[in-house]
């Protein structure tokens, strides 16, 4: 990393406007990527997040199919407004990050250990979690601005039919980025007195 970890983490922000460029090449970041699933813990060590890097067209692909699906069930005089916010924001980026959870992994865990059942979805998400803000802070400190977006689970079965991926794999969230526009205003901070509690 360029920047020291707590760096990267306090620079990591949400954004909006990004461009279709990237100051570094595709086969760098899909080493951002596969870095952050190869070192980031799971429960159990399960391994049970999955990733798709969407570049070039493949990330254009992705956007118009929130589009068409959206406009299937958004009132149009409604939809005017979600299209431009995906057109001007998410569309235009350089690429998208799809994160998914593997639910064939969660079943046979809780098949495994019948006593955690309930509590491996749970984990899953917290797995994806850790996942997303890896990628996002990974990204931001190449460079890159990103947003994390959920459009799913309207657009999961298009998703894994246009890409022929796995039945299994349920997507968690959607990762536009791209090189930014300008960066983003100042962040607000609620109390740590009222956030974090300390026993010596």
């Amino acid at each position: 990393m360029e920047k020291s970890f707590m760096e990267a983490l306090k620079h990591r922000r949400t954004y909006y406007a990004i461009t279709n460029q990237s100051p570094i090449s595709n086969k760098q970041i899909e080493e951002l990527v596969n870095f952050a699933v190869t070192h980031v813990p799971s429960a159990f060590n399960s391994q049970s997040t999955r990733v798709v890097l969407l570049l070039g067209e493949n990330h254009r692909k992705l956007w118009q199919i929130v589009k068409d699906t959206l406009r299937k069930i958004v009132p149009a005089e409604a939809f005017k407004a979600t299209e431009a916010k995906i057109d001007g924001s998410f569309a235009c980026g350089y690429g998208t990050v799809l994160f998914f959870e593997d639910q064939t992994v969660v079943k046979g865990l809780q098949d495994m250990f019948s006593a955690y059942k309930d509590n491996f979805p749970v984990w899953s998400l917290q797995t994806s979690a850790m996942h997303q803000l890896a990628i996002w802070t990974l990204l931001e400190d190449a460079g890159l601005g990103a947003s994390l977006q959920h459009y799913n689970p309207l657009i999961d079965e298009e998703v894994r039919r246009t890409w022929n991926l796995p039945q299994s794999w349920s997507l968690i969230a959607e990762m536009p980025f791209g090189l930014p526009v300008s960066e983003p205003g100042e962040k607000e901070y609620k109390p740590l007195a009222d956030r974090v509690k300390v026993f010596e």
